[in-house]
């Protein structure tokens, strides 16, 4: 079974800048797809951005486009969104996931493992 951990969530104000980082162990990292997704209160679980295996193919949600980044280092096992221009709206606890089946590469039912969030605020 794999743990993920992140960190790096906090408060930031409206335009400021914010890197979350999920480290995983217990499986073998680099052969799966990684996710972050978020989740707002109120609201339902939202995918935010996907790494394929080998960091070629990434996916992002419409809205961060252009803000968000997601990376990878397989050599330490961790995952990284880079999160610039950052909005009141992008307020919500992130989640990072492991991807265990195929499917959707935005439904958060084919990821398998989860971590335990981070909050990110936004002030405006």
């Amino acid at each position: 079974q794999v743990q993920l951990v992140e960190s790096g969530g906090g408060l930031v104000q409206t335009g400021g800048s914010l890197r979350l980082s999920c480290a995983a162990s217990g499986r073998t990292f680099s052969s799966y797809t990684m996710g972050w997704f978020r989740q707002a209160p109120g609201k339902e679980r939202e995918f935010v951005s996907s790494i394929s295996p080998s960091a070629i193919t990434t996916y992002y949600l419409d809205s961060v486009k252009g803000r968000f980044t997601i990376s990878r280092d397989n050599a330490k096992k961790t995952v990284y969104l880079q999160m610039n221009s950052l909005k009141p709206e992008d307020t919500a606890v992130y989640y990072c996931a492991l991807r265990s089946q195929l499917g959707s590469y935005n439904d958060y039912k084919t990821f398998g493992s989860w971590g335990q969030g981070t909050q990110v605020t936004v002030s405006s």
